[in-house]
C-alpha cells in the first residue's frame, strides 16, 4: 500500500480539493485546466518515444510484430489504437496486437482482479506465439502492474525488444524496457483515476507512435493515407478524394482505376500516374519498398 501511496498518480491534486463544492461550469474548467498540462508532459518524453518508433519500424520490418500490452483503461487504450491500425494505413490484424488482462471481455467490462495475475501475462503471449523477433510495449499508467511486468521479464528471457508507456518516473514495469516512456502527468484531479490525464497522455503517445511507424513505412504520402482500405462508403469515398487529390483525374478515371486495382488507392494512383497497368504498379512499389513517394521520384528522373 505504501508503495501505491507513494506513486505521483496515486498523490492528491491540490486544484481540485474543493471540486465537490464547485458548480458543474467549474468543475469542467478545472478539468480542463489540468487536461491543458497533458501536451507538455509528453513534451518532455519525445526523445524516449523516438526510441520506441525506432523498435517499432525495425520490428515491422524485419518481419516481426508489435505487441501492446496493459489492463484496465491502458489494455483498453492499447485495443483501441491497434484495432484501428488496419483500417487506417491497410496493415495486416497481426503486425500490431493488443492483449488486455482479461481478454476481450476486459474491453467492455472491468475485470480488474487479472491484472494482479504473476502468470496471465505469459500465458497471453505464449497463446499468440510471441518470440524473439517481436517486441513487447507495457502499458501501465502506475508502472506496476503485474500482468504487463511478467510479461515483460518473459519477454526478455526469450531475447525479444521490450518497451514501456508509463505515468511514473522510475517505475518497476520500465526496469524490464530497452527503452521506456515515462509521461509525468502529475496527481490526477479525481485522486487516483488515471482514466483522465493518465490515460489520456497514453492515448496519445499511442496514437503519435503509431501514426508516426505506419508514415515510416510508406503507409502515407504527403499528409494522405494512401493504404487506406475501403471497407465502407464513408471510406471509398476518402479513397477516391486521395486518389483525384494526387492525380487531378476525373471521378470516372479515379474509380476506374480502384476497380482495377483491388480498391487500393496506392496502386491507383501509380497505375495512373504512370499509365501501367496493376500488375505493373505492384512491381513498381514492391521495388521502392512500397513508398509511393520513392516510385513517382524515381519514375521523374
Amino acid at each position: 500500500m505504501t508503495k501505491i501511496n507513494s506513486l505521483l498518480t496515486e498523490k492528491r491534486n491540490k486544484n481540485s480539493l474543493l471540486i465537490d463544492t464547485m458548480s458543474i461550469p467549474d468543475i469542467l474548467k478545472t478539468i480542463n485546466n489540468e487536461d491543458k498540462t497533458i501536451a507538455y508532459s509528453i513534451e518532455k518524453e519525445l526523445h524516449s518515444i523516438s526510441k520506441v518508433v525506432e523498435q517499432m519500424v525495425y520490428t515491422i520490418k524485419n518481419g516481426g510484430r508489435v505487441i501492446y500490452i496493459g489492463a484496465g483503461t491502458s489494455g483498453r487504450l492499447g485495443v483501441l489504437d491497434s484495432a484501428e491500425c488496419p483500417p487506417t494505413y491497410g496493415t495486416s490484424p497481426d503486425q500490431i496486437i493488443a492483449l488486455i488482462a482479461g481478454g476481450e471481455e476486459a474491453f467492455t467490462k472491468a475485470v480488474e482482479s487479472v491484472e494482479d495475475s504473476p502468470t496471465q501475462g505469459i500465458i497471453d503471449l505464449k497463446n499468440i506465439n510471441f518470440s524473439s523477433e517481436d517486441l513487447l510495449i507495457g502499458i501501465a499508467a502506475s508502472g506496476r502492474t503485474p500482468y504487463v511486468e511478467k510479461a515483460l521479464i518473459y519477454a526478455r528471457e526469450i531475447g525479444a525488444r521490450t518497451a514501456t508507456l508509463t505515468c511514473n518516473k522510475n517505475s518497476i514495469i520500465s526496469k524490464f524496457a530497452d527503452n521506456c516512456i515515462e509521461i509525468e502527468v502529475g496527481p490526477e484531479v479525481i485522486t487516483g483515476s488515471t482514466r483522465m490525464k493518465a490515460g489520456t497522455a497514453q492515448k496519445l503517445v499511442l496514437t503519435m507512435m503509431s501514426t508516426t511507424t505506419m508514415i515510416c513505412l510508406g503507409k502515407v504520402y504527403s499528409n494522405l493515407m494512401v493504404d487506406v482500405q475501403i471497407t465502407n462508403e464513408k471510406l471509398k469515398t476518402r479513397a477516391m478524394n486521395i486518389v483525384k487529390e494526387i492525380t487531378n483525374c476525373s471521378e470516372e478515371e479515379v474509380e476506374r482505376a480502384l476497380e482495377e486495382a483491388q480498391g487500393s488507392a496506392k496502386h491507383a494512383i501509380v497505375m495512373l500516374l504512370l499509365d501501367i497497368d496493376y500488375q505493373d504498379s505492384i512491381n513498381q512499389l514492391y521495388q521502392c519498398s512500397n513508398s509511393l513517394r520513392k516510385v513517382l521520384e524515381k519514375n521523374s528522373k
